[in-house]
C-alpha cells in the first residue's frame, strides 16, 4: 500500500524503535508503578488489541464507514454494529476510495511495476470500479517522469484531481537555486496537481495542471532564477525548504534493507531524499473554486486558485483570485516565509486536510489531522507527559467581504489559534505518527481516522467518543516475484477512511444487508517465545 513505502528512509528506524518500545510481547507485565486508574493503551499499531466493534452507543446517525482492507484489492463497508455490508473488488492494491452517487468507487490502486519512483506514497493506477464489482475505468500515471501518488479527490463534473510526482535533474534543481547540499545526486521530485478527465475504459485526459516549479522563490543565489526575499512573497514557496539529505548509505547496506523488505525495489542510493515536499493530501471546495492540500515536510496546510487555465496556473495573475497559481493561504509553519519562529510552528507532519461540507456544523472550515506535535506541552495536570500525542484541529480561516484571505503586514496568516480541536486527555490513547484523517458529520460530531492502528472512531463535539471500530481485516496481496509481504508492521493500517450517511443517493432501492459470510479477521501472529 502506497503509505507503507512513505519516508521510507527515516520509517525504517522509527518502526522497530516503536515496536520494541510498545508491544514486543503480547504479554509483557504492566509497570508495577502506573495505578491501574491510570493504564494508557500504548499500542501504537493495534496488533494485540480487541478488533472490530468496540463501543458504540444510542442515537447515532445512520450511515456506514468505507475504508480500504490493508494488502488487498478490497474497500468494504461497515454498517454502526461493525458489520461488512457491502464490499468493492479491483485487481490491484487499493488504498482508499470515493463512493460516487451510481454506487461505484473512485479508488488509487498499486501499480506492481511503476518504475523510477521508491518511496513516498506512489501507487500510479485511479480506477472506478461498480457497485457489482466491474472494471469501469483504469487509467495508469506511471512513468519514469511522472507518477500520481497519495491522495486524489473527485471534481462535480467527474474529472480526478491528483497529486503526482514530477522527476527532476540535479541540474535543473541547481539552476531554480536549490543548495547544492540539499540535491540527492538524481535530482528532487517536485510536485504537482493534475486534473483527469477519464475517457474510455483506460484513457485520461490531462485538462488542468499546476506545477510547484512555477511558484518558487529563493534567497541562496542571485545568479539563478527565483531569486528574492521570502519573506516578502508568502505567495510562493522558499525552494530550500524541505527536508534535506539523509545521510548516505552504501549500495550493499541499501540491499540488506531492501532484503528485509525495509526499502523499495526502486530506491537508490542516488534518490535518497528525492521526496523533497511530499504533498500527501488534496481537496476541493465547489464553491470557491480552490484546492487545498497538505505538505508534511513543510508542515503547512496551502490553498490556490483552480479558477484559472493551465496557462494561468503556471503565471502569478489570473483566476477568479487575479493570482494564477500563487498561494492563496497557507498555514501551519509561518517561518516558511519568514514571519515567526519555531514557536509559532503549529502542524507537525500533518495529514488529510479538509473543507467542512455545506450542511454539516463548521460548513466552510478546515479540519486537519496533526500527527505529532512537539513534547513541550504541559500534560502534567491530565496525568501523563508523554509526548507522543495526535490532535485533530478545526481552523476558520480569516476572509475580507471579497473572500480574499486576510494576511497583515509583518504578521502570518491567521488563525491564530484552532476553532475546535480534539485530542485525548491522556495523549497516548490517541497517536499516530502518519497517515490518518478526520471528517465532521451532519450531526456535529467528528469520525477520525487513527491510521496506524485502523482506529476508526467518532467523537461529540464536547470530545467523548460515542462510537470505535478498529479494522480487523488484512489482505494477502504478494510481492511481484510471488512472495508474501510480511505482516508488519502496520497489519490494519489505514490511509483515509470516510463516513457516508445512510441517506446517500448510491444506496437507493439498495438493501445493507450484513454479507455471509463474513470477511475472515486477520489475527497478528504472536512472537514465538522460544
Amino acid at each position: 500500500m502506497i503509505f507503507h513505502m512513505k519516508k521510507i528512509q527515516h520509517f525504517s528506524i522509527f518502526i522497530i524503535v516503536s515496536f520494541i518500545l510498545f508491544n514486543c510481547s503480547p504479554n509483557k507485565p504492566e509497570s508495577p508503578a502506573e495505578p491501574e486508574s491510570q493504564k494508557i493503551d500504548r499500542d501504537l499499531f493495534g496488533y494485540y488489541i480487541p478488533r472490530g466493534l468496540t463501543k458504540t452507543t444510542e442515537e447515532l446517525a445512520p450511515g456506514y464507514v468505507l475504508f480500504a482492507v490493508p494488502r488487498s484489492p478490497f474497500m468494504y463497508l461497515v454498517n454502526r454494529k461493525g458489520e461488512v455490508v457491502h464490499q468493492w473488488k479491483g485487481n490491484y492494491e487499493t488504498f482508499g476510495a470515493y463512493l460516487l452517487d451510481d454506487g461505484s468507487v473512485i479508488q488509487g490502486a498499486s501499480d506492481p511495476d511503476y518504475p523510477t519512483f521508491g518511496f513516498g506514497g506512489p501507487y500510479g493506477r485511479i480506477q472506478k470500479v461498480s457497485w457489482g464489482g466491474k472494471m469501469l475505468w483504469d487509467f495508469e500515471y506511471a512513468t519514469e517522469e511522472n507518477i500520481v501518488h497519495h491522495d486524489f479527490t473527485v471534481l462535480p463534473n467527474g474529472n480526478i484531481l491528483a497529486i503526482a510526482y514530477e522527476a527532476k535533474s540535479y541540474e535543473e534543481a541547481l539552476a531554480n537555486g536549490r543548495k547544492p547540499e540539499m540535491i540527492p545526486k538524481s535530482g528532487p521530485w517536485l510536485e504537482k496537481i493534475i486534473e483527469i478527465e477519464p475517457q474510455g475504459k483506460s484513457g485520461g485526459k490531462i485538462v488542468w495542471e499546476w506545477h510547484v516549479k512555477d511558484h518558487l522563490i529563493q534567497d541562496y543565489d542571485a545568479t539563478k532564477v527565483n531569486y528574492g526575499n521570502p519573506g516578502d512573497h508568502p505567495e510562493l514557496l522558499d525552494f530550500n525548504l524541505g527536508l534535506p539529505i539523509p545521510p548516505a548509505i552504501t549500495e550493499d547496506s541499501l540491499d540488506i534493507l531492501k532484503a528485509m523488505g525495509k526499502a523499495e525495489r526502486n530506491q537508490t542510493i542516488d534518490n535518497m531524499g528525492s521526496d523533497i515536499f511530499h504533498f500527501n493530501a488534496i481537496k476541493y471546495n465547489p464553491e470557491l473554486d480552490q484546492i487545498v492540500f497538505s505538505s508534511p515536510h513543510l508542515s503547512e496546510i496551502i490553498i490556490i486558485d483552480h479558477s484559472t487555465t493551465t496557462e494561468e496556473a503556471a503565471s502569478h495573475h489570473g483566476g477568479r483570485s487575479g493570482k494564477g497559481g500563487d498561494f492563496l493561504y497557507r498555514w501551519g509553519n509561518p517561518q516558511n516565509y519568514q514571519q515567526g519562529d519555531s514557536t509559532n510552528r503549529q502542524l507537525f507532519g500533518q495529514h488529510d486536510v479538509r473543507w467542512i461540507e455545506e450542511g454539516n456544523p463548521g460548513a466552510g472550515n478546515l479540519t486537519v489531522f496533526n500527527n505529532h506535535p512537539p513534547s513541550d506541552v504541559d500534560f502534567s495536570d491530565m496525568g501523563n507527559s508523554s509526548s507522543n500525542y495526535s490532535i485533530v484541529y478545526e481552523l476558520s480561516t480569516p476572509v475580507d467581504d471579497n473572500g480574499n484571505y486576510i494576511i497583515e503586514n509583518n504578521k502570518p496568516f491567521g488563525p491564530e489559534k484552532p476553532t475546535w480541536q480534539y485530542m485525548a486527555t491522556d495523549t497516548l490513547s490517541f497517536f499516530s505518527s502518519f497517515i490518518s484523517g478526520a471528517q465532521r458529520m451532519k450531526n456535529g460530531n467528528t469520525l477520525i481516522d487513527e491510521g496506524a492502528r485502523g482506529r476508526f472512531f467518532e467523537v461529540t463535539p464536547e470530545g467523548n467518543i460515542v462510537w470505535e471500530y478498529l479494522n480487523p481485516y488484512h489482505g494477502d496481496i504478494r510481492q511481484p516475484n510471488g512472495d508474501p509481504f510480511s505482516p508488519m508492521f502496520m497489519p490494519y493500517s489505514s490511509f483515509r477512511a470516510n463516513f457516508i450517511p445512510a441517506d446517500h443517493p448510491a444506496f437507493a432501492g439498495k438493501e445493507l444487508k450484513p454479507i455471509d459470510p463474513q470477511p475472515k479477521v486477520f489475527e497478528f501472529p504472536k512472537p514465538d517465545k522460544k
